[in-house]
């Protein structure tokens, strides 16, 4: 049974979106009035999503849709902390060949990195969940990898979740050009921990009043394990009960979905 001390001291709460707030476009029972309890004890949030093919405010607009008021302030996505690591490690002067969205590659130049449309015109390789994937882009990395050219990726999911089921995400992609090249890319998103840590430094919150709660062992609960953190895994999405014997790293707590911790923190 569920402590609920330790989670009604919480101050920040770091939430995955896809099948721990919503699936699709149906937002989960409770989420409303959870993000509304959270601010009403003085507590803070933010939105993780490993998710690169949409931009921030795509996410303030489909939040918006589905009821929830939000600003691009309270979201922090792969792509904000792939910028992040990029400039920290020297890749300016880089010209990347981005297999990834068009979103994708519009925040990269907007930050200020050199996005080349061409192969020929690349000397680094960033991989993302690249929703409009074509097979002249797959052979254009895998040339590119053979080349010995710099290779990061987003995120290790192997899927994403959505309402009809679930599709390939960058981690299988990536995955698909290891057998193809042998060649693993340096990976940024969760199960690293920068991404809760960035949000705990723009929070002003400390590792031990931060909760980072999501549906998926080894990217949500493994990065708030890799950032020191307490971890809520719901089961609202890709994670069942039976998965839970032979999780690493086990969750510090486990409630079925968003709306039972809700009722935890009013209680």
């Amino acid at each position: 049974m569920v402590d609920h001390n330790p989670l009604q001291c919480k101050k920040l709460f770091l939430f995955d979106l896809d099948g721990t707030l919503y699936l699709g476009d149906r937002l989960f029972p409770g989420v409303r009035e959870l993000l509304s309890a959270i601010r009403a004890r003085g507590g803070q949030y933010r939105f993780l999503t490993n998710n690169s093919s949409r931009s921030v405010a795509a996410y303030v607009k489909k939040l918006t849709r589905l009821g929830v008021a939000t600003e691009a302030a309270d979201f922090l996505t792969s792509v904000d902390a792939l910028i992040h690591y990029l400039r920290e490690h020297g890749g300016e002067d880089r010209r990347y060949y981005v297999c990834g969205t068009e979103s994708m590659k519009s925040q990269l130049r907007a930050a200020g990195f050199t996005v080349a449309e061409r192969r020929e015109d690349a000397n680094a390789l960033l991989m993302g969940f690249d929703t409009e994937l074509t097979f002249q882009k797959l052979e254009d990395a895998c040339i590119l990898l053979g080349q010995g050219a710099p290779y990061v990726a987003t995120n290790p999911d192997w899927v994403c979740p959505t309402a009809y089921g679930f599709v390939p995400d960058c981690g299988s992609v990536c995955e698909m050009l290891w057998r193809a090249t042998s060649r693993r890319p340096i990976v940024i998103g969760k199960p690293e921990p920068l991404m809760p840590q960035l949000a705990m430094l723009e929070a002003g919150v400390s590792a031990q009043e931060t909760l980072l709660v999501g549906d998926r062992i080894y990217t949500d609960i493994a990065s708030g394990a890799n950032a020191g953190i307490d971890t809520l895994l719901v089961l609202s999405g890709e994670t069942k009960e039976e998965d839970l014997p032979t999780a690493d790293p086990q969750p510090t707590f486990v409630l079925p979905d968003v709306a039972a911790l809700l009722n935890i923190l009013e209680s």
